[in-house]
């Protein structure tokens, strides 16, 4: 029986009013893990029922052509220097679900492997990205043991120091083992290892029956000691990951075990007798945080974003499926919580997530968070080396990532179709040094020469913009984009004006926008920090179109302007976009076509939707930014494909709504937005009722 609208609000009421009144007892985090997970397990209907999404769209913002497609900030492999020696030793959670057994055939039907799950996936809603499928490693089978020697050469190369690989051990029989054994046979991978004892009961929880187990645990003294006999071959083995020389041993639920202490008792007593020496022995705090001092372990290991409290976010969404009963919550406040957390007085290894999507494994059911992003990503994993790790000793230096490859959680290091190596390379950013961008004033070295992004369509046009970028007698870096038909005008351009660019070629698709995102969004990762974006911009649709980029192109280039606009930025860190003056127009008035579409990528961007009655936005599509300043829309998870196929729109396409939102991005992250002419001084330009170019709705 469904329930109605005032039940949901009262069992609501109940569950938050009781919430509230568990948070305020004065016990200990540990105590509070214990009885929360006590009280869910024996009341699990107090949880209220999720917000529901907003109504399935009479229009679809995404083309269904494949779910394949690159999404901007895809990075293909690059080969460059870590630092020597790594600020921190990256431990990466390595699920072995990719191999068929005998059991999971019996179970859940012949040739089951994780695959199955990770490709049945739809999404769920606007902006769900599924099937979230393989990239340069392929729907691999763990079988080949080439597969694990490519991902330890892979893992190594973006400064993944470790694997830390399930085990699962049932009372003397364990099953996927066999990647734990390829890494034992194989002295070729360097790659250290160690092992995490996913000790729980295995059951029907993918089917919505988790009290049908399938194979149950089997805890005893016996067991202890057949256990750690069994992993001893692993422990013994020079190439396993030890901290301060120990073998570093993990338990997922500590709380399991009928005396967690006793069996940390018999484990440490057992590898004396046998010659393995001490152990490390941490727990994963999955769905509890008790000191690991008091249960008889050393360490404990961060699990984001399991116990964490994030926004839920599901009513913001529109649903594609309107069946929809799944959550989808906020990571960016997790990682932003986790980053902030105190170290405690215990041992702790802290720990990163690079993003979590159950709905492979609870179709229309899931648990989604959204606005994951590499660049969030590699800011975490530094903030938590370089504050959370502050005064932790070198032994201990240890960040935890979830997880190298949770393909039907969403928790992938390793390289998939739409993003490429992005979140590899984000690990690597991570390790390296803090970019030019997000040091303070005092901090920084002297600005660095500017980026000029130019997307030229109309190689007549470039002459002209190429002139007055040569008269503005700035230094300045040229990255050109434009379709490969015209690539070799562009070249011809550039020689006769004596420049030298990056001249990236793209398909016609997007107008200026899609190839200034794509550029801009390797640029941030590149460390560049201040970009003039121009674009050969003609209007053939107005006879005064040439005279509109003239007006821009002088406003933002003329030789007296562009060294006060630097000055400008570098003088002020919140200084966001400078836009031209005269070109800096309310969004009421230019609404056009283009509302629906402006809010949707708003909604990616997450962030408040536009304020049509006090936003501007930069007409025209032409001003100096700072990249930070972009980052909701350059994070905002974009592809090829979410860009309508060119048709002579001059209305109403993604391209224009994402023009809508340049100067919103910078100023929702309290940013300013300014002209030319306020930057440089001199006199502005007043807002005209009527804007010479385009007409007010």
């Amino acid at each position: 029986m469904t329930e109605n609208g005032s039940g949901r609000t009262l069992r609501s009421a109940i569950f938050h009013a009781l919430r509230a009144g568990f948070r305020a007892l004065p016990i200990s985090e540990a105590t509070r893990d214990a009885m929360r997970q006590r009280f869910l397990e024996r009341f699990p209907t107090i949880r209220p029922i999720t917000p529901q999404g907003q109504a399935v769209p009479t229009m679809e913002r995404r083309a269904r052509v494949h779910a394949g497609g690159r999404a901007i900030g895809y990075v293909e492999r690059t080969d460059e220097p870590l630092p020597d020696p790594l600020p921190a030793t990256l431990v990466a959670f390595y699920l072995p679900q990719f191999h068929t057994i005998p059991e999971n055939d019996e179970w859940w039907g012949k040739g089951f492997t994780e695959w199955r799950n990770v490709a049945r996936a739809l999404p769920q809603f606007e902006g769900h990205a599924q099937p979230r499928l393989p990239g340069d490693l392929g729907f691999y089978d763990l079988r080949n043991p080439q597969v694990l020697r490519d991902q330890a050469e892979l893992a190594q190369a973006y400064g993944i120091g470790a694997f830390c690989m399930y085990f699962y051990w049932f009372g003397g029989k364990t099953l996927l083992e066999l990647p734990h054994q390829q890494w034992l046979n194989d002295p070729s991978i360097t790659l250290p290892i160690c092992l995490c004892w996913a000790n729980e009961n295995w059951t029907r929880t993918w089917d919505g029956r988790a009290e049908d187990v399938l194979i149950a645990q089997q805890h005893s003294l016996e067991d202890d000691l057949a256990y750690i006999a069994h992993v001893a071959q692993y422990l013994r083995d020079p190439r396993y990951l030890r901290v301060d020389g120990k073998p570093l041993l993990l338990v997922y639920r500590p709380g399991k075990l009928p005396d967690p202490k006793a069996t940390a008792d018999r484990w440490r007593s057992w590898c004396r007798d046998n010659g393995i020496g001490e152990l490390c022995i941490g727990y994963v705090q999955s769905f509890e945080r008790p000191d690991p001092r008091d249960i008889g372990f050393d360490v404990a290991v961060e699990f984001p974003p399991n116990l964490s409290t994030p926004t839920n976010i599901t009513e913001r969404q529109t649903l594609l499926n309107p069946d929809y009963q799944g959550e989808v919550l906020d990571w960016r406040d997790v990682a932003r919580e986790y980053s902030e957390r105190p170290m405690p007085e215990y041992r702790l290894f802290p720990g990163v997530n690079c993003g979590w999507d159950n709905e492979p494994r609870k179709p229309g059911r899931g648990r989604t968070f959204i606005h994951a992003s590499t660049h969030g990503f590699s800011e975490w994993v530094r903030a938590t080396i370089d504050n959370r790790l502050s005064r932790t000793p070198d032994a201990d230096r240890h960040v935890f990532v979830n997880a190298w490859n949770e393909w039907a959680e969403g928790a992938v290091l390793e390289p998939d179709g739409r993003h490429g190596l992005a979140w590899l390379h984000a690990c690597r950013r991570g390790l390296g040094a803090r970019p030019q961008s997000s040091l303070s004033l005092t901090e920084r070295p002297v600005a660095r020469r500017p980026c000029v992004v130019l997307h030229a369509w109309y190689p007549d046009i470039l002459e002209e913009i190429l002139s007055a970028l040569t008269e503005s007698a700035m230094s300045f870096r040229l990255v050109v984009t434009t379709p490969p038909a015209t690539a070799r005008d562009v070249d011809a351009a550039l020689a006769r004006h004596h420049l030298t660019a990056e001249v990236v070629t793209m398909p016609n698709r997007g107008r200026d926008v899609l190839p200034f995102l794509r550029v801009a969004s390797r640029l941030r990762d590149e460390g560049e920090e201040i970009v003039l974006k121009l674009h050969t911009k003609q209007s053939p649709h107005r006879a005064d179109g040439g005279a509109w980029r003239r007006d821009m192109i002088r406003a933002l280039t003329c030789r007296s302007r562009v060294v006060a606009i630097q000055r400008a930025f570098h003088s002020n860190p919140r200084l966001g976009i400078v836009a031209p003056e005269g070109h800096l127009q309310p969004l009421s008035y230019y609404w056009g076509a283009n509302a629906a579409a402006t809010r949707h990528v708003a909604r990616l961007m997450g962030i408040a939707p536009p304020d049509s009655g006090n936003d501007e936005f930069v007409s025209g599509s032409m001003f100096w930014v700072r990249l930070s300043a972009l980052a909701p829309l350059l994070d905002a998870d974009l592809d090829d494909l979410a860009f309508e196929a060119e048709a002579g729109q001059v209305d109403g396409t993604l391209a224009h709504a994402v023009e809508r939102l340049f100067a919103l991005s910078a100023r929702q992250l309290g940013l300013t937005v300014i002209t030319a002419a306020h930057a440089c001084g001199a006199p502005e330009v007043p807002l005209r009722r009527s804007y010479p170019y385009a007409r007010r709705d």
